[in-house]
């Protein structure tokens, strides 16, 4: 399936555009994350106490919250969960008081405030602040692992050079979503962790193809200066690279949209992730390999650019 035929967009001319546009995003991304003291943890993070309640008659996530807050647990995080009239109650970790004894007393609020409505406590769940901590610096390990393990594959099936272009597109992807998600005051939690590692994967996925692209061009178009190789084969992969976003950001957005607000999360994460991976596979990871070779060389200097080609 080809959404363009032969298309012939000069991308390369552009990057100065796309280097703007990724510099203010990661600029504002940090601040914010600068000014509100890094990013806005789960309760997988920073430890609490998770309460699943079921309620058997109608009420909304508003008149629960209205609840709890005019009591002592002002500060409690409330979703819709699972089947209707089911809410997930976080409620950050308090000295002194146990998960059982947190469940109580949010019982002892809801059968004070709300008299004569069933319901049922369906799911209690702690984690102390000390396991948040690991939690949390496993996640960031479980990044950078992810990441070197990447360099080194790209490093070996295509060379040095282009690894670190992979790579400086998987930062500045990792970062713009951070930033988004610091700016947009969305919480990150293990599924947020989850959707991040996806995004790099993705977003690896679509830079790998137009590399993989640009190794056969080195080899087929002799005559060509970097330039005019990098500019055909992101041209080339075009209509591969937009079905495939497209089709995802599809799936992904009805995710975000239906798919309740314990997923909110992962699915905008992901819906983050789509467009920047995207954008940088082109503006990202390819101009990286123009500029440094526009300085060490050009195309000669290229190691790909000097194997014969098998048969």
């Amino acid at each position: 399936m080809r959404l363009f035929k032969n298309p012939s967009i000069d991308f390369l001319s552009k990057r100065r555009i796309g280097y703007i546009i990724s510099v203010s995003l990661i600029i504002l991304g940090i601040g914010s994350l600068i000014i509100k003291g890094g990013p806005n943890y789960g309760i997988d993070f920073k430890g609490g106490t998770s309460v699943v309640i079921r309620f058997f008659e109608d009420i909304t996530t508003s008149q629960l919250r209205d609840v709890l807050s005019s009591s002592e647990i002002p500060n409690a995080e409330i979703k819709s969960f699972g089947s209707k009239n089911e809410f997930l109650i976080y409620i950050e970790q308090q000295r002194g008081i146990s998960a059982a004894q947190m469940a109580e007393k949010i019982q002892t609020i809801v059968d004070e405030s709300l008299t004569g409505m069933e319901y049922e406590t369906r799911k209690v769940e702690t984690i102390g602040p000390k396991i948040g901590k690991k939690l949390r610096n496993s996640a960031v390990w479980a990044i950078m692992i992810a990441l070197l393990l990447i360099l080194i594959y790209i490093g070996i099936r295509f060379e040095l050079l282009f690894a670190v272009g992979a790579i400086i597109a998987l930062f500045h992807d990792v970062l713009i979503t951070l930033g988004i998600f610091s700016l947009l005051n969305f919480e990150i939690s293990i599924k947020e962790i989850a959707a991040f590692l996806t995004i790099v994967g993705y977003s690896l996925n679509d830079t790998i193809v137009v590399y993989d692209r640009v190794r056969e061009n080195l080899k087929v178009l002799r005559r060509e200066d970097l330039f005019q190789v990098l500019n055909k084969s992101i041209n080339q992969c075009l209509s591969r690279t937009v079905v495939t976003s497209v089709t995802t950001f599809i799936v992904v957005l009805i995710l975000f949209l239906f798919g309740g607000d314990v997923l909110k999360g992962f699915s905008f994460a992901m819906l983050v992730g789509v467009v920047v991976g995207t954008y940088s596979s082109i503006f990202v990871a390819s101009p990286v390999i123009y500029e440094w070779q526009k300085k060490h060389g050009g195309k000669r200097k290229l190691k790909m650019a000097k194997r014969k080609r098998k048969r």
